[in-house]
């Protein structure tokens, strides 16, 4: 997809990674980028990131059925869906609050799901078009104290491969992202090393452009090509499986 071409709609735009691109699309070009928020004193600020008429600020939260077919309705010539907007709750499973459990599914699998049935039809209309999904590292690997993260971000890549399959008739393009650990607001507690959101961004759209599928950073793509092997492989140094070595070369 030709950036220069787009008229695009980004979740959570007010800061992280969907700030970042809303910058970047702004920057290559794109004729029009509806950046939402689910706060609206932010709206102001969003409008001011590109030349006039450029940006349009829209309150959409993703949880909330009456402003996402709000923003369908104000945005019936977008033909490139970001689904960014997301939540960390660091909830375990069987033993964090199950309100907190359900807010990350809410978000990460139900809110990204009613995104993109509100505006299939809209990309159909509108050429095809593309659905950016922005998913995680732990999209293919859970950690200690993000269990209900994991699983979310688990059923939205499902969702994403899912999309990909029922769109390909009427032309939508579906680009899966899963990132590790990006310096952003989400991230600013966790003294890790973190990839440069701007350079993320950079080749996500550069990958958008060139039709690929899917997107993975080194970290991801080393941890999703060991899918494939046993769990004392992929959670070798993790809890039952932190003193396994021997067990885990023997398993490959």
């Amino acid at each position: 997809m030709n950036i220069s071409d787009a008229v695009a709609l980004v979740t959570g735009a007010n800061r992280g990674l969907g700030r970042e691109f809303v910058t970047q699309l702004v920057a290559g070009g794109a004729r029009k980028v509806y950046a939402t928020t689910r706060r609206p004193e932010e709206l102001g600020v969003l409008e001011g990131l590109g030349a006039p008429g450029q940006v349009t600020a829209l309150l959409v939260d993703i949880t909330d059925s009456s402003t996402i077919e709000a923003a369908a309705a104000a945005a019936a010539d977008v033909n490139l869906l970001i689904n960014n907007a997301g939540i960390a709750t660091a909830t375990d499973l069987l033993t964090g609050e199950l309100s907190r459990i359900r807010s990350e599914m809410d978000t990460h699998f139900w809110g990204t799901l009613a995104m993109s049935r509100a505006f299939a039809p809209i990309l159909g209309a509108n050429g095809g078009g593309a659905i950016v999904n922005v998913m995680s590292l732990l999209s293919f690997r859970v950690f200690p104290g993000n269990g209900a993260y994991a699983a979310a971000k688990a059923a939205e890549w499902q969702l994403t491969n899912s999309t990909r399959l029922e769109l390909a008739g009427q032309g939508t393009h579906v680009l899966g992202v899963h990132l590790s650990s990006t310096d952003t607001d989400m991230m600013k507690d966790w003294n890790i090393p973190k990839s440069d959101p701007r350079v993320m961004i950079s080749e996500i759209l550069d990958a958008l452009a060139k039709g690929a599928h899917e997107f993975l950073d080194q970290d991801t793509r080393a941890v999703k090509q060991r899918l494939g092997a046993s769990p004392e492989v992929l959670y070798d140094g993790f809890g039952p499986f932190a003193v396994t070595k021997d067990v885990a070369l023997g398993s490959r």
